[in-house]
């Protein structure tokens, strides 16, 4: 297991508030991080307040993860969180936001663990995180190519996880449900059917913490009856499917994408 106190923590995606609870979230428990992200009037204030570094890039720049890790030097933890919205039906992308979509939310994160795994290996001390989304547990109308990328992030993390159990190099995936105040369904304006609960920034920034501290392999961040949806999904794909359709989560999935839609 990795200590997170002293540890220097490669943060994606810390612009966005998600990504800033995280951020908060690993500065308390002494950790020196470097904070990336596509906005630097928002990482470079962050940074200096928590005492880490602000690199901004564009993670769809395919040239973006070298770039990322020859300027944050020697890594102790990566924690990928930089995604893209990726909401709305096939139909409706063009396949340059396709290919935007599968950069920035699955092709950077392998590319960063696979820089980054390597020199940890050699230290023989380390740790990845990958945010993915209960949308990559259970796949929602509206979001074929977010799932795509979501259950594709969850399928590389348990197969690297298995290739560095000896290596002393954690793997670990986090998987939110539907987040307030803060990330792309709050971004969105979205209203959840009655009884649906929401979880907190702080609620992701803590399940980061726990994966890292207890080497956990997968942590939920979301209530009991979504996180039981999921496991239902992954066991009765066909049955889950239409329960979705009769609770409306279709309705969900459109609001979703049009909320969404400047930033794919």
């Amino acid at each position: 297991m990795t200590e997170i106190r002293g540890s220097r923590i490669l943060l994606t995606g810390a612009s966005g508030g998600i990504g800033q609870a995280i951020a908060r979230a690993l500065a308390e428990r002494g950790a020196t991080l470097i904070l990336t992200g596509r906005r630097a009037e928002v990482l470079e204030p962050l940074a200096q307040q928590l005492g880490g570094r602000a690199l901004a890039v564009d993670l769809a720049d395919r040239d973006a993860p070298e770039q990322l890790v020859r300027d944050a030097g020697d890594v102790d933890v990566l924690v990928n969180n930089a995604a893209l919205p990726a909401s709305g039906t096939l139909d409706d992308y063009s396949l340059d936001q396709v290919d935007r979509a599968l950069d920035v939310n699955l092709r950077a994160p392998i590319a960063l663990a696979k820089l980054l795994a390597e020199p940890m290996e050699r230290r023989g001390r380390g740790h990845l995180v990958f945010i993915s989304s209960l949308s990559g547990k259970s796949a929602q109308p509206g979001g074929s190519l977010y799932s795509a990328t979501k259950f594709g992030m969850r399928g590389f993390a348990l197969g690297l996880r298995e290739d560095l159990r000896d290596s002393g190099v954690g793997v670990s995936t986090v998987f939110p449900g539907f987040i307030r105040d803060a990330g792309m369904f709050a971004e969105a304006g979205v209203e959840l059917p009655k009884g649906v609960a929401t979880r907190s920034p702080q609620d992701v920034a803590a399940g980061v913490v726990r994966a890292i501290e207890q080497n956990r392999s997968e942590v939920d961040v979301a209530p009991l009856s979504l996180r039981a949806g999921a496991a239902i999904a992954g066991l009765a794909p066909e049955l889950a499917g239409n329960v979705s359709r009769r609770l409306g989560n279709a309705k969900i999935s459109a609001q979703l994408a049009a909320g969404q839609r400047d930033k794919r």
